[in-house]
């Protein structure tokens, strides 16, 4: 029996919500945005990198026992829907982490992912900055199950690391998430190349989620969320604007790509196997 006889699809939203200084009210909108999706029919909500505070605001919170934890979990159960979490800043004793969390239809956490690439970058006289200074690296590969259908789930810089969406690629997953918030000159650059790239190369889909664009910031995110198919196609992209992709994940087009272009079955060495050094958090 084929894959896609077996796992139908999905209906996924990818909540682009503007992100200001006040936590409750980031998390009181993204709660807002989770129920509208379900009433437009999403079985999965997907919600931006940093949704609750901006980067510069590490207001940090456990997991998943904080507060924003709590509302996403309630608003999951009393939606009925899966929500990735996109990221906040989390703390685990004297640890700070970027974390994703995914919270199951009932509410109960379903996956967690610590960002594991940090972004460190020196340009002279034009851009500093250096998570490694404020953040702890994860060490986990995460996928997870939602409605039949494999997930893995990383965190922005995270997609430019070929060997990650490679091994959960190895995992079984159709569909890649990865919350987002690059800044506009790397955005220009490199947010729809990586995306495509990460479908095309591994035959699935990919979801990338960012932030609206704020222009009284000082940090200019580059939006521009996006749902690409696993031929490399834009689906659906967004402007730098307030808005939601609403979606279906069809498996049906994971099984033409690999059955067109088998590229897998085709690999007959073991020369450049991608080693798993590491348990996958699932």
């Amino acid at each position: 029996m084929s894959l896609s006889r077996l796992l139908p699809g999905l209906k996924i939203a990818l909540v682009q919500m503007l992100v200001g200084p006040d936590k409750a009210k980031n998390v009181a909108a993204a709660v807002k945005e989770i129920h509208k999706a379900k009433q437009r029919g999403a079985q999965l909500v997907a919600l931006p990198e940093c949704f609750n505070s901006p980067k510069e605001n590490m207001n940090a919170e456990e997991v998943p026992f904080g507060e924003t934890c709590r509302a996403l979990s309630a608003a999951a159960a009393e939606a009925g829907v899966c929500v990735v979490g996109g990221t906040l800043p989390e703390r685990q004793g004297g640890a700070l982490y970027s974390t994703s969390t995914v919270w199951d239809r009932d509410g109960t956490l379903l996956a967690r992912h610590r960002k594991v690439h940090l972004y460190d970058i020196d340009i002279p006289k034009k851009l500093k900055h250096k998570e490694s200074e404020m953040l702890s690296a994860g060490d986990q590969i995460t996928t997870f199950v939602f409605n039949g259908v494999k997930i893995g789930l990383g965190i922005c810089f995270d997609m430019c690391f070929s060997e990650m969406a490679e091994l959960m690629a190895q995992d079984g997953c159709s569909l890649l998430i990865f919350p987002g918030d690059f800044n506009v000159t790397a955005g220009r650059r490199y947010w729809e190349l990586i995306g495509r790239i990460r479908a095309l190369d591994h035959q699935l889909w990919v979801a990338l989620v960012s932030p609206a664009r704020d222009t009284s910031a000082d940090y200019q995110s580059w939006g521009h969320s996006m749902l690409v198919d696993p031929w490399g196609n834009i689906k659906a992209q967004l402007d730098e604007n307030v808005g939601t992709i609403l979606e279906d994940i069809d498996l049906n087009v994971v099984e033409e790509v690999r059955r067109q272009m088998p590229i897998k079955p085709q690999r007959r060495t073991d020369l450049y196997n991608t080693v798993r050094k590491m348990k996958m958090s699932s």
